[in-house]
């Protein structure tokens, strides 16, 4: 489906991406994982290279980012990555033009919201509390042991039960085709954003998408 501007059913809930759908997060990632392949003598990557390295979890950012033949290296580089994050992840990291309003909207209809990233568990939620601090998230989960990445769809389904919220009833918003395929395997509605880090993904996926903040809040119909 294209871009929509036709209103829709408000959701019982609303599950977020974190990453290129709530917070424009893309260059900090790149900054710090720059840094990182510098000191290890390794080649950078431009800013717009990350666009394709992230969303399926930090060893897999770590793995496509590294070159070839790098394997006997990859946890000592790792562990030096999400140290140099952790110190700058909040650097450039602002919210998308628009979403406070849509989260405004969704607080004020009563409609309960959480966020479920493949980023690791506790960078997560600081994201969360320091940009979106001003509202009440149910459930924030991260990456984290004993629960398998998106899209499988364990995540959002506990998710879900901490909203309250039927599956069914439940809009899964994201950027990235993972997501989409996380929304399906889970059995809710998948709706993708097209400001985020791989747009072409989510047309090509079929599923609702907003070109902008104010035509999300339209399909969440608040």
């Amino acid at each position: 489906m294209t871009p929509s501007g036709n209103g829709s059913a408000r959701p019982g809930g609303v599950i977020f991406d974190l990453d290129g759908t709530l917070a424009d997060s893309l260059a900090d990632i790149a900054a710090a994982m720059n840094r990182t392949l510098r000191a290890h003598g390794f080649p950078e990557h431009p800013v717009d290279a990350y666009r394709t390295f992230v969303g399926e979890g930090v060893r897999k950012l770590a793995e496509r980012a590294l070159p070839p033949g790098t394997e006997g290296v990859r946890e000592a580089f790792l562990a030096a990555y999400q140290a140099d994050y952790a110190e700058h992840l909040l650097d450039a990291t602002r919210l998308f033009p628009g979403i406070p309003e849509v989260l405004d909207a969704l607080a004020a209809a009563q409609v309960p919201v959480g966020v479920l990233s493949n980023k690791p568990d506790a960078a997560t939620r600081r994201l969360v509390d320091a940009l979106c601090g001003s509202w009440a998230f149910r459930a924030v989960s991260g990456e984290r042991p004993g629960v398998p990445r998106k899209p499988d769809p364990a995540g959002a389904l506990a998710l879900a039960d901490a909203l309250a919220a039927a599956p069914g009833t439940v809009a899964f918003v994201g950027d990235t085709g993972v997501d989409m395929l996380t929304a399906r395997a889970a059995s809710m509605r998948p709706v993708g954003v097209l400001w985020g880090f791989r747009p072409a993904e989510v047309l090509a996926s079929g599923a609702e998408a907003a070109a902008s903040a104010a035509a999300l809040a339209t399909l969440l119909g608040v």
